[in-house]
């Protein structure tokens, strides 16, 4: 497979020097192997899922680019069709490679008794397995990973899940603080050269987003999360996966296989994002999104190639993605915007609006503008003003609207799993919409009847077809648990 291909490479960037690495052997079945090396695999497989096949997956459904005219490729994506094949490769790397690999460090880490490494490889298994259950719902969990022991998991209920990836933070957090070994794996960790205090802002900005996933639900917890805005110890930094380079099989993921391996001829700005920002001159359009052949922004509205036969990709803009793109896992402006809600929903509003401005200020950083640039949005009479209300709903919606414009290139999975939750932006038929507040359109190739979109894609046929204990589901409708408001 290319992408583990990838990682083997993403590896060798990382160790510099090839001896380090045969790739004939397979990390997935180390028997002596450095924990720091299995580690930087792990991490390497996790952002080629995140940043490659997800960020594909997320852009459609969170519409910031469509299907082509001029190609075929995601039709199926697009026509809201995809198949129980469609996900195979996806769980297979996370569960086979990142959370396999994951697994040696922590036993690794325990038997070494270097407590720094086991919360680093406890947070990136966090992390994936909230991805896993936010893209699938119900998923193996407490019996996973145990290979032949049990070859047939059970699922677990998706709440049940999340409180016990909680519980697993806590605990790598307390084995940590009650005897705080330096982790040993140093620049192999590539996302924050293992200085754990970042991984430990990393663990409360994770929590607090598990929190915040569950604010519709019973689970809503808003004591855990004003504690954890009273210590106010979240990530100062962008977490990023970034050892790429303008190389063959070495470039970022998404740019290796969209854009480089299948001629970008695929992926086109949809009108739903590329119009908010055109219509609100935001000059993040310049960093999402590039111009077509006549040195335009121009895009479609979401499925709409059928109106449009003749048309290639080149007569529109497509995403602005090149080669040494990082991959994102969580971004200083996702933790502002978390913020923000937070706030809203269980402090009164109280300091959301300085919460918010930092998100946005700090979403202009990531894509390389100025800072400065944000503050025409947010200052008094700014289109991006926050303006507090007195109805919970209608405050949060300009955090959700802004969040959803702030992770474009950047998660675009996330954008999906946030629209799935609170429903912003809206959802309409096309027609309705008014884009330049912050609207989606159902596709307009859509196969699903009436205005449904998907919540939730089925469990992969690799995976139904050997484990007797997944029970495959009826519809890509079908909802995730915390998926609760109406």
């Amino acid at each position: 497979m290319k992408n583990i291909i990838k990682c083997l490479f993403i590896f060798l960037l990382v160790l510099s020097c090839e001896d380090h690495l045969d790739i004939n052997t397979n990390p997935n079945t180390p028997q002596n192997v450095d924990k720091s090396f299995t580690l930087t695999a792990a991490q390497g497989s996790l952002a080629t899922v995140i940043g490659g096949q997800l960020a594909n997956l997320g852009g459609f459904l969170a519409q910031y680019h469509t299907q082509s005219p001029g190609a075929s490729q995601y039709t199926n994506i697009d026509t809201y069709n995809m198949n129980i094949d469609f996900s195979n490769r996806l769980w297979n790397e996370l569960y086979a490679g990142c959370l396999n690999d994951l697994n040696y460090v922590l036993t690794k880490s325990d038997e070494e008794g270097d407590t720094g490494s086991y919360l680093i490889a406890t947070l990136l298994r966090t992390y994936t397995f909230q991805v896993l259950t936010d893209m699938f719902g119900d998923i193996p969990y407490s019996e996973a990973l145990l290979g032949s022991e049990n070859i047939s998991p059970n699922t677990d209920f998706g709440e049940d899940i999340y409180l016990g990836l909680i519980n697993e933070i806590d605990t790598a957090l307390n084995k940590y603080n009650s005897n705080p070994i330096a982790s040993t794996v140093g620049p192999q960790d590539v996302i924050y050269s293992a200085d754990i205090k970042e991984w430990i802002k990393f663990a409360n900005t994770l929590k607090l987003k598990l929190y915040m996933r569950m604010s519709y639900t019973q689970q809503s917890n808003s004591s855990a999360v004003m504690t954890l805005l009273n210590e106010d110890n979240f990530i100062t930094s962008d977490a990023i996966f970034a050892p790429y380079e303008d190389a063959e099989d070495k470039a970022n993921p998404f740019y290796d296989v969209q854009i480089d391996e299948f001629g970008d001829v695929n992926n086109i700005a949809s009108n739903s994002l590329l119009l908010f920002y055109d219509l609100n001159s935001d000059p993040r359009i310049e960093a999402v999104y590039r111009v077509n052949s006549t040195n335009i922004f121009t895009a479609l509205d979401q499925g709409d190639r059928a109106n449009h036969v003749g048309d290639q990709a080149t007569d529109y803009s497509r995403p602005n993605i090149i080669a040494t793109t990082p991959v994102y896992l969580m971004t200083v402006s996702e933790s502002y915007f978390l913020q923000a809600e937070a706030l809203i929903r269980y402090n009164g509003g109280t300091n959301a609006k300085s919460k918010y401005d930092s998100a946005i200020s700090n979403s202009f950083i990531t894509y390389g503008l100025d800072a400065t640039e944000a503050q025409v949005f947010t200052n008094t009479g700014g289109a991006y003003e926050y303006v507090a209300s007195t109805d919970v709903e209608t405050a949060i919606r300009q955090v959700m609207i802004q969040k959803w414009a702030s992770l474009a290139n950047i998660n675009n999975i996330e954008a999906f799993f946030e629209l799935n939750r609170t429903k912003y932006p809206e959802i309409t038929t096309l027609g309705s919409q008014d884009y330049s507040i912050g609207n989606l359109v159902v596709s307009v190739s859509s196969v699903l009847p009436g205005t449904q979109t998907p919540n939730s894609l089925f469990y992969p046929d690799s995976e139904e077809s050997r484990n007797p204990n997944i029970t495959q589901k009826a519809s890509l409708t079908e909802k995730i648990w915390w998926d609760m408001k109406l």
